[in-house]
Formats: structure tokens, sequence, C-alpha cells
């Protein structure tokens, strides 16, 4: 039950109030300002960055952003960008708020037109590091769970990834060519911008997983192909991209199919096993591709468990499947970071130097130029 308690208004952070169970739903909704009413354990870093990027004014979350089940950075990242994070008010909030209504939160407390309808606790860097921390020297033990999961699920998934395939029909022309996949993870959009004179050099076919094709929208590039069960997805990126793939499971699940139904759009369906990015990258391979460029794919413990997955036997054997065709590039942007140097100015300004001694050297006309005006300049002076 949700306690009331009558008191003056309360001195603290309002707004509007935007309720959503899943947050990767919720972002697409959020306007700078807004308070972002989330039920999410163990808040991942990719959610975390998209509340940070709608610039709202305070996350409450029904659950723990942090469980010590892992070393969850999200909630970190969210008190970075100096956004105020209180948890475990209780997944009744979502119940009794209405999208919209304005809220205000007031350290722990949570308030309607002066009432307390929730308390919870008002997180700081110093207990989420410490919750972390302890964590990290307890992972062990996830580590094995996930280890133990994924060896069960290689078991069964690796005659299925091995097994010929059925490529679907495609207007997007993939033999002998690159491909770069993007999929929204980890430091998505640093790596694309690094890898933007890769593009314009090689322009290879460019595949987006779900949000990865607004991603590539983002950086003024047009998807040629659409894969994966389209619940992250915007109309606009469906309507530029050539080819749209439903990515089906070979039990027959197809998550996103009422999606697609309401968008209206042409597809074909690609069945598979594995998630949507290993789907997106065996079509590219399957359909000739001579390199593939990942951008934003998950490949550690981490990302997967930010992910909700407790293992990761598919994106194993896609790997295995690959080979050297396949490229990570996450990454890739801090092999550019760096500050200018007065070594790398010295360096240049000697060189424009020995390009003029060598001009005067060399030229005639250019070696009489300078000596009138050296003696312009000395007579000028005696």
């Amino acid at each position: 039950m949700l306690r009331r308690v009558k008191r003056a208004a309360p001195q603290g952070i309002g707004g509007r109030a935007r309720v959503g169970k899943r947050t990767k739903d919720l972002i697409k909704r959020l306007e700078p300002g807004d308070i972002a009413v989330i039920d999410h354990a163990d808040l991942d870093r990719v959610a975390a960055d998209g509340l940070v990027a709608a610039r709202v004014a305070a996350v409450v979350n029904a659950k723990p952003s942090v469980t010590g089940r892992y070393p969850n950075q999200g909630p970190l990242r969210i008190l970075a960008a100096g956004i105020p994070l209180v948890d475990e008010v209780g997944s009744e909030l979502l119940d009794t708020l209405e999208d919209g209504q304005p809220i205000t939160v007031a350290e722990g407390d949570i308030c309607v037109d002066g009432e307390i309808v929730a308390s919870g606790h008002r997180r700081t860097e110093e207990d989420l590091e410490a919750v972390i921390a302890e964590a990290k020297r307890t992972i062990g033990a996830e580590l094995q769970r996930f280890a133990e999961n994924t060896l069960e699920y290689v078991r069964h998934e690796a005659e299925l990834t091995f097994a010929p395939l059925n490529l679907p029909p495609l207007h997007t022309s993939i033999n002998g060519r690159h491909v770069l996949v993007v999929v929204r993870g980890h430091d998505y959009k640093e790596d694309l911008r690094a890898l933007r004179p890769y593009i314009a050099e090689y322009h290879p076919v460019l595949i987006g997983v779900d949000g990865g094709a607004d991603a590539l929208l983002e950086q003024h590039l047009k998807p040629d192909l659409v894969i994966g069960d389209f619940d992250s997805v915007t109309a606009g990126a469906l309507g530029v991209a050539k080819d749209l793939i439903h990515h089906v499971h070979p039990n027959g699940h197809n998550p996103g199919f009422e999606e697609l139904q309401a968008f209206g759009v042409d597809y074909e369906e690609f069945v598979v096993e594995g998630t949507s990015e290993d789907a997106a990258m065996i079509l590219a391979h399957e359909a000739g591709a001579d390199l593939i460029v990942a951008v934003g794919t998950h490949a550690t413990m981490i990302e997967f468990l930010d992910k909700g997955r407790p293992g990761m036997a598919s994106t194993f054997l896609t790997r295995l499947r690959l080979g050297p065709t396949l490229v990570d590039a996450k990454g890739v942007s801090r092999l550019y970071e760096g500050r200018v140097r007065r070594r790398d100015i010295v360096m240049l300004l000697a060189a424009a130097l020995a390009v003029i001694l060598v001009m005067v050297a060399v030229s005639d006309s250019l070696r009489v130029f300078i000596d009138a005006v050296w003696l312009s300049l000395r007579d000028a002076f005696s």
C-alpha cells in the first residue's frame, strides 16, 4: 500500500511523471524536464545513457537500480550527469501515477499535490560505489552461473547455429562487399563517428539492428537493411531502408510481429537461432560479405547481464562461424583520443620551414625576392 501523508508542499524537483515498465520504450516519450518513473532492476548502461540524453529532471525506480548481483554501471552514469536517482519506491507507484501527472521528488519522497505517495532510497555515488565494489568481489559466483548457462545452451544450439540457412530475398547487394552492422550498445555513437573515414572510403552495406537503424540516421547515414524484432526502431528508419528483415527463431517464436503489423510495411523473414545482432552478422556472412564490421555489439559478460541474458552461447557460436570475416569495432574511437602535443606543433612548424628553405634554394626569383626584402629591412633599421 502507498502511504499518503498530508503536509506542506515540499521543496524538491518537480516535473511531469512519465511512467513505463520498459525503460527503452519510455525513453522515446521523454522530454527535457520530465521525471522518469521506471521499473528496472540493475539499470543498464545503455538505458541510463538514454535517460541522460533525454535530459530528465530525475529518475524514480520502483526496483533497486543496482542489486549487487553484478557491477552494473548505469546508476553511476545517472548521478554523474547530475540527475537525482530514487530507488525502491515500490511497483505500486507505477499503477497509481497517471502519465504526465505533475509530481515532486524531495529527497527520497515522491509527492503529489503536497502528499507523500511513495518513499524510496535517494542514491549517492558513495553508496552505489560500495554496492558495486561488493559486487565485483563476489562476481565469481555470477560468472560461474553465466558460464554454466552458456555451456548448457551451446549443447542445444550448436547444431542449429551451423545448420544450412534459407536466406530471404534481398534488394541490397552484399556479395563481395564490406558490411557495417550497427547495434545500440556501449559507445556506439563515438565508434560510428570514428568510422566515418572508413565508411566514406569503402561504402559498406549499412545494417541497423533494431534501434541501430536510428543510430545510423543520427549520424546522417542511411541504413540499407534493418533486421530484428522491430521493438525499438522508428517508422522513419523503416521508411528509408531497402530491406526489412524480421528475425524469427526456429521454434516459431517471432517477437515484434505485432509491431511490424502496426507499421504496415513489407518485410521478409529470416529464421535463425540467436540474438538479432547474431542474425544480422550471419545474414551478411551467408550473403557473401568480404568483411563484417560490428559496432555496439555485445561481447562481454557484463554487457549480456545488462541485456538480461543469462549466457552468451549464440554470440560465442556466431563468432566461431564467422571467424576472421568479423571485425569488432567496439572502442575504436579510443584509438583516436588524444590532444595536440607541443612536440607535434614544433614538428609541423619545422617541416613548414624546411619546405620554405628548399623553395628558396631552388628558385632564383624567390631568392632574389628574399634578398630584396632583407636589404629593405636592413636599410630601414640602419
